[in-house]
């Protein structure tokens, strides 16, 4: 409709000075009409979340031909930490977050469930229990004034720490950073010294000392250079925690439906590649931690994973009590499910 629009005023125009200026009224006013988006995340350019953020962009761009923009901010380029992103985006001064769903935990207690330790097993198991509490996420959201475009999970957690942790003997007094309440308490049941950390303040804290180990993926670790500080990383496969792409429902609901149908479909198409992706992630991480002159330890913690698995149990019995039967149903359906 905009080229016709030119075109009908461009045929009208009696001199080249008149259609010059025309279309450059024209070209100024559809810039101006686009929709510009800031999406915000507090991790690495480099990371997996990022990467698809950066993939929802174009596909957006693409298919609404340039009517809607999204900028990605990595590495809390806007001065927001993930503990910030919930009220910004309900706020407005962002449009759209990426945020793990521990730093989530203190607006609802039942987005902590995908960093329960040790509940899910593998990368199906995760996409299973997103499928069974979607309908929950959801209704959080929107109770917010936000709209929830997707969820993908990290590689799985694991220790980075200054020697091998392959008892809960090399846990005693650990400072180790984690990422939410219940990591916290597992940890302080089997005796470690657990502080919980944005990750903009983890880097910091380890080359000052604040902290000797780091709760989080390989894949954290790796685009941060852990392996200056902390050159082991013991595979404990402790969760595989979701991320949340949420968005202020306002400037979704202002959109037109088709508008809608662009900004759904490329979620769909992120989501589908985080997805896939973290199936080959591990490995490839693993082999960066080894090339940066780390180490990784994947068959010596059989002892220490029964230990913490044990001291878990708590965790789940107090989020269970939080989240009550929405909760209980959750875990049960997921439980006959995966069966």
């Amino acid at each position: 409709m905009k080229t016709k629009y030119v075109k009908s005023f461009l045929g009208a125009a009696t001199t080249t000075g008149a259609a010059a200026m025309i279309m450059f009224g024209s070209l100024s006013a559809d810039v101006s009409a686009a929709e510009k988006w800031n999406l915000a995340n507090a991790y690495g350019a480099k990371t997996l979340h990022v990467e698809g953020n950066e993939i929802f962009a174009k596909a957006l761009e693409e298919a609404t031909k340039g009517e809607v923009l999204v900028t990605v901010h990595s590495g809390g380029a806007l001065g927001y930490k993930s503990v910030d992103h919930f009220d910004a985006v309900s706020d407005g001064a962002v449009e759209i977050a990426d945020t793990p769903g521990g730093f989530l935990g203190g607006i609802d207690a039942f987005m902590t469930l995908s960093s329960l330790p040790f509940l899910v097993k593998s990368v199906d198991e995760a996409k299973l229990l997103l499928e069974i509490a979607r309908p929950e996420y959801d209704k959080m959201f929107e109770k917010a004034g936000q709209k929830l475009l997707y969820a993908s999970p990290w590689p799985a957690s694991g220790i980075w720490a200054k020697a091998p942790v392959t008892s809960k003997d090399k846990l005693k007094g650990l400072k180790i950073r984690t990422y939410d309440p219940g990591g916290t308490k597992t940890f302080q049941k089997i005796g470690a010294a657990p502080i919980q950390l944005a990750w903009g303040d983890v880097a910091p804290q380890l080359a000052t000392g604040g902290i000797s180990a780091v709760l989080t993926s390989a894949e954290g670790g790796v685009t941060q250079k852990f392996v200056e500080h902390t050159a082991y990383f013991t595979e404990i496969n402790y969760a595989l925690p979701l991320n949340f792409v949420h968005m202020n429902k306002d400037v979704y609901d202002g959109l037109s439906d088709d508008m809608k149908k662009a900004v759904d479909a490329a979620a769909a198409k992120a989501s589908d590649r985080n997805w896939a992706e973290v199936v080959g992630r591990t490995e490839r991480n693993y082999d960066l931690v080894k090339k940066e002159g780390g180490t990784v330890i994947t068959t010596e913690a059989a002892g220490l994973l029964g230990d913490l698995s044990t001291a878990s149990q708590d965790v789940l019995n107090e989020w269970l009590e939080k989240t009550g039967a929405r909760g209980q149903a959750v875990i049960d359906a997921f439980n006959k499910r995966k069966m």
